[in-house]
């Protein structure tokens, strides 16, 4: 599952492993805790890019909007910019510091990562990101990750947790509502200007209880 609201990228969730990886693992065949310093080169180099043959249209109305999938021919990849560079965000302005939150597999190689925010006056955790080694894709990593943040949404008292994710992301969007999530929104114009331009912003929610 991968955006993913999100700092520079589209969460992302968890999508099928490509073609020749091994065989799925359980979730359990992972550590899941909280980032390290030294995690940091390895957190920076994962590869959060994916590819589709469906995305989501999207049908926008005076009375609300509504979603539909189609398929792609030939399949949508999507590469997100390198850390640094700007492709969009939503600026939570309020929420604290992200915390972030690591899986690592029995090696201790890191499987992937989530940078989440606490946001006090809405109760709101926020999912900036949320990337999964594309090796490590469809084997429970994106939902352990997702969990994790679940609690730490407990600890601080937060009510929903609440992510980004673009319409072209169907994969994610799909991990996210087997994950509980629904739709709680759009932004139509929250990509122009950046290299997303023409994609739209879908808002998804879930109670903490």
């Amino acid at each position: 599952m991968e955006h993913t609201t999100r700092t520079g990228t589209p969460a992302s969730a968890p999508s099928p492993a490509p073609a020749g990886t091994p065989a799925s693992a359980p979730a359990s065949a992972y550590v899941f805790r909280v980032a390290r310093p030294e995690d940091g080169d390895a957190i920076g180099a994962v590869d959060g890019s994916f590819t589709t043959g469906t995305v989501f249209e999207v049908a926008a109305r005076e009375d609300g909007f509504a979603l539909r999938e189609v398929a792609v021919e030939p399949p949508l990849t999507k590469v997100f910019p390198e850390d640094g560079e700007d492709d969009g965000g939503d600026g939570d302005g309020d929420a604290d510091e992200p915390r972030v939150f690591v899986a690592a597999d029995a090696d201790g190689v890191l499987a992937g990562y989530a940078a989440v925010s606490y946001s006090a006056w809405n109760r709101r955790l926020v999912v900036e990101d949320i990337e999964v080694v594309p090796a490590h894709r469809g084997r429970g990593v994106g939902r352990g990750l997702l969990e994790r943040a679940a609690a730490y949404a407990r600890e601080c008292g937060a009510a929903h947790l609440w992510l980004e994710v673009s319409n072209v992301n169907a994969p994610a969007v799909r991990a996210y509502r087997r994950m509980g999530f629904t739709l709680c929104g759009l932004d139509t114009t929250l990509y122009d200007g950046t290299a997303s331009r023409g994609e739209f912003a879908l808002y998804m929610s879930r109670p903490c209880s």
